[in-house]
This record gives C-alpha cells, structure tokens and sequence, in this order.
C-alpha cells in the first residue's frame, strides 16, 4: 500500500494517468495529473482546456475535480461515457458535472447522481455527494424531503448518501449552519437509519449526531436516550455509542 504520493510507483502512477485502472487509497487518487487523465480519457478536449487544467494544478483536489468536470461540460462530453469510465476520477467528474448542471431541479440533480452514489468505489461516493451537498444545504428543507426515500433504499450506499450528504460539519466542505443549530430538522432522514444494519450506515449517522453535538450536545444525548428507549438493539446501541464519544 503507498503510505504517501511519493511512494506511487511511476508504472502504477502511469496506469492511474492513463485511467486503465481505479485507485486503491486516497493516496493514489491524489497522485493523479489531472492534465494526463483528462486527455486520456477525452482525447478531444483540447489543448486549451488542458491548459487550464494544469494551471491549477497547485489547487486543491476539489476545486481541480469541479474545473475537470467544467471543461467536460464545455466540450459537450457525454456524462454516460464518464460515469461507465474504469478510472474512478473520472467518474468522480461525472459527479460534479451533474453537479453543474443549473438548468436542472434537484430531483433530476439527485435522479442522476444516485448510480453515482451506488457506485462500487469508496471515492466516488465521497465525489457524489460531495458534488450535490452545496445545493443540497441551499435547498435545505426541499433536500431532506427528497432524500427521506433514499433512507429506505436497499442499497446500504444509498441510504448512507443520504444521512452523509447532510452531516452538519462533514468532511472537505463547508458547515451548514442551519443544522449546526437546529439539527432537528433533519429527523426525517436521522429516525429511519437509528437501527440500521449496515456498518457503514450506522458509521454515518454517529458521526451525523457526533457533529451536531458539537453545538447542540443536550439535544443529541435526548436523542439517544430516546433511541436506546424505543430501539435498544446493537444497532442502535452503536450508532449512540459513537454520536456520543466526544461529549464528556
């Protein structure tokens, strides 16, 4: 396993360039020329926009993963061909050219990216909702009522998207402040995951609770108290567990 960029081979660096295979570790993803992958994968993106690639080339990987996704948008790629694409960046780039796309609702926004947020790649389903969650936050009340379906969804990746989209603090993006204050608004998609049976699942929601408890810990311990009431099984003995290992 490569511990640091430095430590990607060349041969394995150039496999990742060339988009013939999907990273392993964060570290290989954050090895990749952008410039080298998009040209290998669009040929026909051109000089110019490679250009614009490499001159961000020092910015960091979600500012280059949103100006990828913009030249593709620009050169009227089809995004079919980049979410079927064996490099896992670049389907990674499909997510935020969905995520670009002002004309549409959030529906089709969400309708799009939910293969995406399926997808059997750990990094491309941080990309999707990584992509979504800015319009997600702007559309705070409409997002949680599209999203609420998602938490019954049997793809425990959907129904993970769904409660991680929204984390009040999250993760490479900014807070939103209105669930940092009232994070009950989100109980609709927080209620139907306290006793889901999928680690990862119960791995998002504890982190969900254990972000809200950093501005508002009485109402995550009532929270708990009142899960462990209705559904004290090892589930939700867990995800209570963990939402609150940082209060004292």
């Amino acid at each position: 396993m490569s511990r640091g960029v430095a430590d990607v081979t060349a041969e394995r660096l150039a496999l990742l360039n060339g988009g013939s295979v999907a990273s392993a570790t964060l570290t290989e993803g954050l090895a990749i020329d952008f410039a080298q992958l998009l040209a290998a994968a669009v040929p026909a993106i051109g000089a110019i926009r490679l250009d614009r690639m490499r001159a961000q080339a020092a910015e960091g990987i979600t500012r280059r993963m949103a100006l990828a996704a913009q030249l593709l948008l620009e050169a009227n790629v089809d995004l079919a061909k980049l979410q079927g694409h064996t490099s896992d960046t670049v389907r990674g780039w499909a997510c935020f050219a969905i995520a670009a796309q002002a004309q549409w609702s959030l529906p089709q926004q969400l309708a799009a990216m939910r293969p995406l947020a399926d997808d059997g790649h750990f990094g491309v389903r941080e990309w999707a909702w990584l992509a979504l969650r800015p319009h997600l936050a702007a559309s705070l009340d409409d997002a949680i009522g599209q999203l609420a379906p998602w938490t019954a969804d049997p793809s425990e990746r959907v129904r993970r998207f769904a409660c991680e989209a929204l984390r009040p603090r999250g993760v490479w993006c900014a807070h939103i402040a209105q669930l940092k204050e009232q994070p009950q608004r989100a109980l609709p998609l927080l209620q139907p995951l306290r006793a889901d049976p999928a680690v990862y699942v119960q791995d998002s929601v504890a982190n969900w609770l254990n972000d809200a408890a950093k501005s508002q810990p009485e109402w995550v311990r009532s929270l708990c108290a009142q899960w462990l009431q209705e559904s004290p099984d090892a589930a939700t003995q867990r995800i209570c567990k963990r939402a609150q290992r940082s209060l004292a």
